[in-house]
């Protein structure tokens, strides 16, 4: 059965390109949404963005035929069309919710569309899940935008290593004094490029990295960073990630206390001679989704209060010296130069990140589509690390199978480029990692 797909505001702002995403079936979009992405279209959030980003792909599938007909979206592509009637069918929404909100108008265009088109199945797609929720107690089927939608986030880590048990004592010795040898099968259906695992047998165990280049296992050591040294093994792993030159792309994910920012931002420090600017970002939520232009002060002043868990972990790095410190000046020295900043991913966009190591902090916060346009500013001598934790995510149309965190993972893996550790265990303190593992 041929289907016919009627497209929410919040699938549009989710992602402007989505339209493309339907194969060969056709697109209807009520005019009540163009109503709403009018008001999202000024801002510079992202959600302004892909507002604007809609309407001017709209306007230009619009230059030679008018929107409420049947507009073609290109080879192998269905059709697009804009529906103005909102007058019920049978069952009215309005009437049934007892509102004349946008959303129950949204619904009237999705039921009428299901009475006249018996042929074919009509489905509303939104992110809002109320908003699904409605749809089906009416008759309506909908669903979710699934492209970008990962399987199951909560199994991805066991893709990337694990711990390994019963291997020959020699081959555990042989890596110690080798520090590299031929992986030769070791790692049967485990292996994959930079997968981190512990090697295990009765009386002894090694910490190690398959190198795909070389085909090797490698030994994994602990190595300080800025003052900042591994507790356990899952953080050892994410150093190593974090200080190796083949390695472009890293993503960590862990609960709260499992040591991500800090790390990557200690790893930063080290490195520092390798880069032109260290930068640290992350997006901005905004308080009762208001945007944050109505904070007082200038865009310094209003981005502060969201910035301050980045600022906390630059204090924990400045703390292991003394004041006086060289490596303490330095610190200053690069932020007094820009050579270190610390901003909303807001004002990121747009810019050619070359020589640098870029930190994002509470990546499962993003979007799939938003995650591609970070990476796609990467330039020559770029590295960037992606932190966040999918259990965390405070934006109402993303859920641990749906955020740019798990996405990258679960897209990027077994490529050399790219690293994920997984980190579970809770160095903040006892009391925190109590909250972690109880309530």
């Amino acid at each position: 059965m041929p289907k016919l797909f009627v497209l929410d505001t919040s699938i549009l702002l989710f992602d402007h390109t989505s339209i493309r995403s339907f194969e060969d079936n056709d697109i209807v979009i009520p005019i009540t949404v163009l109503e709403e992405l009018d008001k999202f279209k000024i801002g510079n959030e992202t959600k302004n963005f892909e507002a604007r980003a809609v309407i001017r792909m709209l306007d230009k599938l619009s230059t030679t035929e008018a929107l409420n007909d049947w507009i073609s979206l290109g080879p192998h592509l269905g059709r697009i069309k804009v529906i103005m009637n909102e007058d019920s069918g049978d069952v009215d929404a309005r009437a049934v919710f007892g509102s004349d909100k946008n959303d129950n108008r949204i619904l009237n265009v999705a039921l009428k569309l299901q009475q006249d088109n018996t042929d074919t199945k009509v489905v509303l797609v939104t992110k809002d899940i109320n908003l699904r929720i409605k749809a089906k107690a009416i008759g309506l089927n909908s669903e979710d935008f699934l492209t970008g939608k990962v399987d199951n986030a909560k199994t991805i880590e066991s893709r990337f290593g694990s711990e390994m048990f019963d291997l020959d004592a020699e081959l555990i010795k042989s890596l110690y004094e080798k520090k590299r040898i031929p992986e030769n099968g070791i790692l049967k259906e485990q292996k994959i490029a930079n997968g981190y695992y512990v090697l295990n047998n009765c009386t002894n165990s090694a910490l190690a990295r398959y190198n795909e280049h070389s085909q090797s296992i490698e030994l994994v050591e602990k190595m300080y960073a800025y003052g900042i040294k591994p507790k356990n093994a899952e953080q050892t792993f994410a150093m190593n990630a974090l200080l190796n030159d083949e390695i472009r792309l890293v993503a960590m994910q862990g609960v709260a206390g499992t040591g991500k920012t800090l790390l990557a931002l200690a790893s930063a420090l080290e490195q520092k001679a390798k880069y032109d600017q260290i930068i640290l970002s992350r997006p901005i939520i905004p308080l009762n989704n208001r945007d944050i232009g109505f904070l007082p002060g200038s865009a310094e002043d209003k981005i502060s209060p969201y910035m301050m868990p980045l600022w906390d972990n630059l204090k924990v790095i400045k703390s292991q010296y003394k004041e006086n410190a060289r490596k303490t000046k330095w610190i200053d020295q690069m932020q007094e130069k820009g050579d270190l900043t610390i901003t909303a991913l807001n004002f990121i966009r747009g810019r050619s990140l070359i020589n640098s190591m870029f930190i994002v902090d509470e990546a499962q916060n993003l979007t799939p589509h938003e995650i591609k346009t970070i990476i796609t500013r990467a330039g020559e001598g770029t590295k960037i690390v992606f932190t966040g934790d999918i259990n965390q995510i405070d934006t109402p149309y993303l859920d641990e199978n749906s955020n740019g965190l798990s996405y990258i993972i679960d897209k990027l893996k077994g490529d050399p480029l790219f690293a994920y550790v997984h980190l579970e265990k809770g160095e903040r303190s006892e009391l925190a990692d109590l909250a972690n593992r109880l309530l």
